[in-house]
């Protein structure tokens, strides 16, 4: 079982906060905009280009480094039920990893902060990322079975659930964050195994299903 992790594990509002800040832009002016953006079909990385054309998201990280104002996250932004649903599955027999779209300072945070997962694995350590089929290829072998026997876990419908379900993984959407509540595709959709408003809900249904496949 894996979890995609920015807005799934990790709640990253106070990120984007800084974004704003490091922009000069008002929050809620940088939030409206990242919203449109999303709605738009493109890259949330578009909504840096509104407010500066040209902008470099990994030279501006490499900036804020610099200056001793990094991306980052901690325990504290971890959403509520993200710890307790890992340790559940976990403690059930199950292999439980982390597969998402981070840099390599993320991953050692996540390492740092000793999640109960057996696997972390990210974009810039694998050198792919979603939604490529390579991606969730790597998914599959890290988790060292059948494509139909994992189940991934994300928000987004286009980067998660999509190209996951394409690869024959089975899948769970979360419902929140941007993504979660502004894209929309019942076809995919509707394909999930479970569709949750919580990762407290999972670990019992997992356990349920897994029991009536028995």
């Amino acid at each position: 079982m894996f979890f995609d992790v920015g807005e799934t594990i990790v709640d990253e509002s106070r990120e984007y906060g800084t974004w704003a800040d490091w922009l000069g832009v008002p929050r809620h002016t940088f939030s409206a905009v990242f919203g449109a953006v999303i709605a738009r079909g493109l890259d949330y990385r578009e909504t840096f280009q509104v407010f500066r054309p040209g902008f470099d998201l990994a030279e501006e990280r490499e900036r804020r480094t610099a200056v001793g104002q990094p991306e980052s996250f901690t325990e504290e932004d971890l959403y509520p039920d993200a710890r307790p649903c890992l340790a559940a599955l976990r403690e059930s027999g199950l292999q439980v990893g982390l597969a998402g779209n981070q840099t390599a300072r993320a991953e050692n945070i996540l390492r740092a902060l000793d999640l109960p997962v057996d696997v972390i694995g990210t974009s810039d350590g694998w050198g792919v990322e979603k939604p490529s089929a390579a991606f969730f290829d790597r998914v599959i072998a890290e988790a060292g079975c059948s494509a139909g026997q994992v189940l991934y876990v994300g928000d987004r419908l286009d980067n998660d659930i999509r190209p996951a379900q394409e690869a024959g993984i089975a899948t769970a959407l979360v419902r929140r964050g941007p993504w979660g509540y502004i894209l929309g595709d019942k076809a995919v959709s509707d394909r999930c195994l479970f569709q949750l408003d919580s990762l407290a809900e999972l670990p019992d249904l997992v356990r349920k299903h897994n029991e009536s496949a028995r």
